[in-house]
This record gives structure tokens, sequence and C-alpha cells, in this order.
């Protein structure tokens, strides 16, 4: 299930990767369907391809009217959503390169521990 607060972990964009003081203050509230991040709200809507899509459509804020095309990965408390920033195509991989609007970002579920924890045994 993916609802819930996501709080990144690490992220890049277009081949660099962003400080992780650049990603303190940013929070991802998936409920129901929808998104909200500061200042920009829209709906989500997946697919179970291979690997498993994500538009991401702007329905408030600076995105207001812009479908994005992701790709998506869930396992467990970890996220991780790899996103055309324009607009143009879905990602094919888990992975930016330079001269591109690709933004990889690896979050983790808010409330779950930052420290990997040993397997139960």
């Amino acid at each position: 299930m993916m609802d819930g607060v996501w709080i990144p972990m690490e992220a890049e964009l277009g081949g660099n990767k962003i400080a992780a003081g650049a990603l303190s203050s940013f929070e991802l509230a998936i409920r129901n369907g929808t998104y909200e991040v500061p200042g920009d709200v829209g709906k989500i809507e997946l697919s179970e391809s291979d690997p498993r899509a994500m538009d991401v459509v702007g329905t408030g804020g600076p995105n207001k009217g812009k479908t994005l095309f992701a790709i998506y990965e869930l396992d467990g408390d970890t996220l991780r959503i790899c996103y055309d920033l324009s607009g143009t195509e879905r990602p094919k991989e888990f992975a930016t390169e330079q001269g591109t609007k690709l933004f990889l970002v690896r979050y983790r579920r808010k409330g779950m521990s930052m420290v990997p924890q040993p397997p139960p045994g």
C-alpha cells in the first residue's frame, strides 16, 4: 500500500546527486490516489506494468494541468520513483543522466527508522 507520508532519503536530478540538506524539508503525502508536496497537489494513476508506471497529474500549484510520467518500485516501507520532469516520456529505468530532466528519489515511509534493522531471530 502506497498511502502514507514519504521522506526522501536520497535523490538525483539529471545525473547529479542532490544534497541531503536540500531534501530535509520535503515530504510526499499519498492518500487515496492523490498526492501533496509543499506547494503542489494532484492525483496519481498507477499501472502494474513492468516496471510499474505512475502518471502524476497536477491539479494545483506549479504543476497544475501538467502530467509527469514516472516508474516506481514499492518494497515495504521503501518507495523508489523515477520521474521525467519534462513530461515527455516515461523513464525506462531507475537512473538519471546528464542533459535530462530525469529525477530519481528513494523515499522511506515516515515514522520508520532510518537505520537498517537486523532480521529477527
